[in-house]
């Protein structure tokens, strides 16, 4: 991983709470290496209580890696791009939904405005999936933010294929390396592995 230090780099939560735990190991590794993050909630990560934890307690946890308070409304966020607040955004975890959205230009929340205000000066988006769906129905929405300058992904493997053989869920361990290539314009590979 290249040196982060003084990168700021916006750290977008959607769903699939259930890989909470291992992106806010990453959030912890890239604020360690010197970026300065911000975190960002989706509606449905910042109010939403589950197995996996209470919303309060998962915001705080951010909150508290990152040494700021979450954004977490659209009129929150969309002054990111406009007035170069981030030089990077990872959206990770990114559910299936956050990706069509973003596929299909849908801005109704706080991380897709993060995103669409970030493209709007095509600074590059980091994308870690984590959906159960990937391998059928949201395949065509991958597949065409793939194809879609300005994007890269935290590679991708199949998390249990014999119980759910359409899941992909982003190796978070390797989130720093995609953030730090995504800043050179390049995409880390392979983007698909086993």
């Amino acid at each position: 991983m290249n040196d982060l230090t003084g990168k700021r780099i916006g750290f977008v939560v959607t769903g699939s709470f259930c890989t909470f735990s291992a992106a806010f190991a990453q959030a912890k590794r890239l604020r360690e290496s010197g970026a300065v993050l911000t975190p960002i909630f989706s509606e449905h990560a910042a109010g939403m209580d589950t197995r996996f934890g209470t919303a309060a307690v998962r915001v705080a946890e951010l909150e508290e890696i990152c040494g700021k308070k979450a954004l977490r409304t659209i009129a929150e966020v969309e002054p990111l791009g406009p007035k170069s607040m981030l030089d990077v955004l990872a959206v990770a975890p990114c559910t299936a939904n956050t990706a069509a959205k973003l596929a299909h230009s849908i801005t109704d929340t706080t991380a897709t405005m993060a995103v669409k205000s970030m493209l709007r000066r095509q600074k590059p988006v980091v994308l870690a999936l984590a959906t159960n769906d990937a391998l059928r129905g949201s395949a065509k929405n991958i597949g065409l933010l793939m194809n879609t300058k300005h994007y890269y992904f935290v590679p991708l493997r199949q998390d249990a294929p014999a119980e759910k053989p359409a899941s992909l869920v982003a190796d978070f361990e390797q989130l720093p390396e995609t953030v730090s290539l995504a800043l050179g314009g390049k995409q880390i590979q392979p983007v698909f592995f086993s």
